[in-house]
Order: structure tokens, then sequence, then C-alpha cells
């Protein structure tokens, strides 16, 4: 008669966004991490300290054979560095969203605050192999504590000097948005939350100065247009649950385009309920296309495209961080990360 096999305790990582949501995150682990082992995992924690530290570890984690798994614990930026040194590997990564976003985890089911459905996810979740776009432009300079994006071993190598590669999970965005983001690295910190981002969007707003962009999608002719926002994403929601691209699902085979050109300043701040509800798509203009590859530049006197940077910048982010501008270019590739995620999500039904 055969012996019962030993029971093993999955092996997790558990990357750490200490920082996370205004330093929440860095206080919540301890109980996670109780609650974690008490649900018999075997933990392994890393505290990342600086800009690009998730990726590094991640990066380090994606080939051991003793891991069940590689955790990201912290938001939507947090994620975005521990997948993409996971990306390409077969390793999976789990969530554990305490950040401020979490729109990685609304799109995979995750819940928010419960963290005991959080852990049974992580025990007993489904696997997607999902996409995920390139994104290759020109660096942002360093602000604030916020350094200039490097080239990196896991993003893999640029097609013009110069340039850096980063990879898209979530969303990429340019224009008004991204100006928002950009802005968050050194004004408002006295704000918390989401209204943050309410304040220097309106900001933003109201100083924007009109730009012309020459786009271009997949292998259509090129245009110029008064430009003002684009998101190229893989999910529904970001920004903290704005509905951008309504019912887009990462499972595609390809990326989810959403573009406003045109837009007064009273139409970009009267756009932002809309966009929150997944009503905007069809307002002034605004359309939502299923594309694999989007190209912007700037537009020189004679109105043709130009490999010169947009000034004042064109901010580009790369989950949530605005660390590329214009001139850039963004594809979509599919089957590029593991997601252990809900067995029910949305935009599987």
């Amino acid at each position: 008669m055969l012996k019962p096999l030993p029971f093993t305790m999955p092996r997790i990582a558990c990357i750490v966004n200490p920082a996370g949501r205004d330093g929440k995150s860095g206080k919540n682990w301890p109980s996670i991490e109780r609650k974690l082992i008490d649900a018999d995992f075997d933990v392994e924690t890393y505290l990342t300290e600086y800009v690009g530290h998730g990726s590094e570890i991640s990066y380090s984690l994606r080939n051991r054979n003793d891991l069940d798994l590689v955790v990201a614990v912290g938001g939507d930026g947090s994620f975005h560095e521990v997948a993409s040194g996971l990306r390409g590997s077969d390793m999976r990564i789990g969530v554990i969203p305490t950040g401020t976003g979490n729109d990685v985890a609304r799109a995979h089911n995750i819940p928010l605050k419960n963290r005991d459905a959080q852990i049974e996810i992580l025990k007993n979740g489904v696997d997607r192999h999902v996409g995920a776009i390139r994104l290759e432009g020109l660096p942002a300079p360093p602000v604030s504590n916020y350094p200039s994006p490097k080239t990196n071993a896991w993003d893999g190598e640029c097609s013009k000097e110069g340039n850096v590669v980063r990879w898209v999970f979530l969303e990429s965005d340019g224009g008004v948005t991204s100006a928002t983001s950009r802005a968050k690295l050194s004004r408002g910190k006295w704000i918390k939350g989401s209204a943050k981002y309410t304040y220097l969007g309106i900001t933003e707003i109201i100083s924007w100065k009109k730009k012309l962009a020459w786009i271009k999608i997949d292998d259509e002719p090129g245009e110029v247009v008064d430009f003002n926002i684009f998101a190229f994403v893989m999910s529904e929601m970001f920004g903290g649950g704005y509905k951008v691209a309504p019912n887009a699902s990462p499972m595609n085979n390809h990326g989810h385009l959403v573009i406003a050109t045109g837009l007064s300043k009273f139409q970009m701040l009267r756009l932002m309920g809309p966009l929150r509800k997944g009503k905007h798509v069809g307002k002034w203009g605004i359309y939502m296309r299923n594309v694999k590859r989007f190209e912007i530049k700037s537009v020189d006197k004679s109105g043709n495209p130009s490999d010169i940077p947009h000034d004042p910048p064109i901010w580009v982010q790369s989950d949530g961080e605005p660390c590329i501008t214009t001139p850039a270019v963004l594809e979509f590739h599919p089957k590029q990360l593991w997601i252990r995620g809900s067995k029910s999500v949305k935009w599987e039904n």
C-alpha cells in the first residue's frame, strides 16, 4: 500500500512596495503576511527600496523552480515592476492590492479589501496567459525623486539609439491624463487619495496648450490631429476605476485604443464624469478601436511628422508612470505574462 505524500506548503515570494498608498501598504504588510502564513503559505518577503527595484527582484526570481508564485503587494505601479521582471517566463504572478488605483486587481476580479478572498485566489485562482504592449520612446528627464528611465535587461533592446523600452500590462496613455500624472511627481503632495488626481487634472486642463500630433494606427496612413488624449490599454479600467475602455479584455489578440482630439478645455473638464462611467466613447468624436500598433510624433512647420520631441512635452505613461516622451511607438504582443486571478472575470462572460 502506497503511503500518502507529505503535505508541501506552497512557496511564494512577495514583493512589497512599503511606500504604496502613502505608506499604508508597508504598514499593512505584517498583518497580511500573518494571514498568508496562517493559510499554509511558505512566504519569502522582499521590500522594494527605489523605483525599479521590484523588477530587479522579480527578474532574479523568474527561473526559481522551488517557487509556486511571485506576488506583487502594492498598486498598479508595483504590479508593473514585478510583471516586467517576469514577462516572457512561465512564473505566475499573483496580486494583493494595497495601492491607490488597483485596476489590475479589478480587471481580474480580485477583491480590493477582503484579504481572505485575495488569499483564496492565490491558492485556487485561475492562471491566464495575457498579452502586453511594448512601448518605445525617448526617456523623460528626472523630476523630484523620480529618475529618468534607463535601459533594462528584462525590457529588451531598443530599435533606435537613445530610446528606452517599457512593457505595459494595464495601460499607456498620453496627453492631459499623463500630464496630470507627471504633475503628481512634483505637486499636490499635500493632497491624499483620489482627490489629488482631481485637483491636478483640473489644473492641467486649465493650463493645456494646443498640441498638433501625427498619429498612425496599424498600417493606415498617418494623420495630423489637434491632440488631447490617447489611451492604449489592455483592460477596461485605469486611474482608480475609470472605465476608459469599456469591456476591454486582456485575453484578446489586440490592444484597445481610445483617442480624443479637438476638445476644448470646457469639454475636457466635462469629460471627467462620463470617463469614470465609460460613457465617453462616441461623445465629441471620441472613439475606441481594436489595434495592434500606434505611433505618435510631433509635427514640423510644414505639417510633416518629426522625430523632434513635442515642446512642451507630451508625456507617455507606462502603467501609470509618465516615464517616456514622444516620439513613441506602442505595439501589442500576445501571451507575455501569466496572471493568477479569480475563477470568474467579467470579460470572459
